[in-house]
């Protein structure tokens, strides 16, 4: 059996769920003005919710890397 390198991938992976993460709580805290009935956020705060799918991307980027480090060499 052949061994995947650790961590080839890993970081990626975190870092991208730690930005999605704050993106999902930029999205949370935009959308409550919405439904308590109060002023809503300044647009930086909309363009944080942008946060969500540049985690993902840099997740979906660490997967593959894991995946390309532990596919086996011609």
């Amino acid at each position: 059996m052949s061994t995947i390198p650790s961590g080839a991938g890993d970081r990626l992976v975190r870092i991208g769920a730690i930005v999605f993460f704050i993106g999902a709580l930029a999205t949370m805290a935009t959308m409550a003005p919405l439904f308590l009935g109060t002023h809503p956020l300044p647009s930086i705060a909309w363009s944080l919710c942008m946060l969500m799918g540049v985690g993902f991307l840099i997740a979906a980027a660490g997967v593959v890397r894991s995946v390309r480090a532990g596919a086996p060499k011609p």
